[in-house]
């Protein structure tokens, strides 16, 4: 068991831990999670890449980024739209280009429950932003990953107990569409891409995991009413009351706390713990396929065979064969 829990900050899981040398990818450095991953990283020594679809935001959502940069760490900012291929293909060409490995791909960018749409290349926007878009950013790079070491840290959530993906409908054209079900899909998709990539590339000594970092209030809920958040809240509640006295009950996790399961993941845990695992409060999730109880793993989130599918499924849809 580790020693950190769901109230551990990212200053708790680096407490000591110095990352000078290492080189880091974070995705969605414009708010939130990803600035705060990138402070940690970057105030323990850490050369932090940041790729965000507003750069003008992103460069003053990471001023304490850079305040805070220590021990040689430093932020660099590059441009990436994961709701465009084009995008998202010119930003791994740049990276490819600059040739600089990376130790570490922490997938933080995301959009959560948004009203009915599509991204520029035609898919439906939450499967398209928050798998596709980082699908092709990923296999795109790959090689810079670090051979003996390397690691992807893709962040799912809870939210994965919403909905499995829909190899036949993933655009909903024959399924009435729901914000909360597509945001399943999408984050369901996002941890059988790392257990399809950490079975693809663990021979190498790269390995892949998937993190729930918790609930926290932050931009990623920007389409969600009060009122929309509050049945949310209530929703948990009651399902986690069904469950029996012992389920704890909802809280909100603060952003320091709520990026450290995604910094433990990275850089603290050892390889074969979290390879092709999912992680919550900074250790390995168990299976749960309780609808009532709080926490753990869906099943079909981890099935081998299904991320195959879902891998060739993705290739499809983008165009192009990792």
């Amino acid at each position: 068991m580790t020693a950190f829990g769901a109230t551990s900050t990212t200053g708790d899981v680096l407490a000591g831990k110095t990352l000078t040398g290492k080189r880091v990818l974070v995705t969605g450095v414009s708010a939130g999670l990803g600035v705060e991953t990138a402070r940690a990283l970057a105030a323990h020594g850490a050369t932090v890449v940041g790729a965000a679809r507003d750069l003008g935001k992103a460069h003053t959502a990471t001023e304490p980024v850079r305040k805070d940069a220590a021990h040689g760490g430093s932020l660099e900012l590059v441009a990436c739209d994961l709701a465009s291929l084009k995008s998202v293909r010119a930003c791994a060409d740049a990276l490819n280009k600059a040739g600089k490995p990376f130790d570490v791909i922490i997938c933080n960018a995301g959009v959560m429950a948004t009203p009915k749409g599509t991204t520029a290349d035609g898919f439906e926007t939450q499967f398209g932003t928050n798998h596709l878009g980082h699908f092709v950013l990923v296999n795109r790079i790959a090689r810079l990953l670090k051979q003996n070491g390397g690691r992807l840290v893709n962040l799912s959530s809870a939210g994965h107990r919403f909905a499995d993906v829909d190899l036949n409908d993933p655009n909903f054209a024959h399924t009435e569409y729901a914000p909360f079900v597509a945001y399943g899909r999408s984050k369901t998709a996002n941890i059988l891409f790392a257990v399809e990539f950490d079975r693809r590339h663990k021979a190498q000594g790269i390995r892949a995991t998937a993190v729930h970092p918790g609930g926290i209030q932050t931009e990623l809920g920007r389409h969600m009413t009060p009122e929309t958040t509050a049945a949310m809240i209530k929703s948990i509640e009651d399902a986690q009351k069904a469950a029996g006295a012992s389920a704890p009950a909802f809280s909100w996790k603060t952003i320091p706390q709520g990026a450290a399961t995604s910094v433990w993941a990275g850089f603290v845990a050892g390889a074969d713990e979290v390879g092709g695992k999912y992680c919550e409060d900074c250790h390995v999730a168990e299976p749960n396929d309780n609808p009532a109880a709080r926490g753990g793993i869906r099943p079909y989130a981890l099935d081998p065979a299904h991320a195959k599918a879902l891998w060739a499924k993705s290739e499809e849809m983008v165009g192009e064969k990792f």
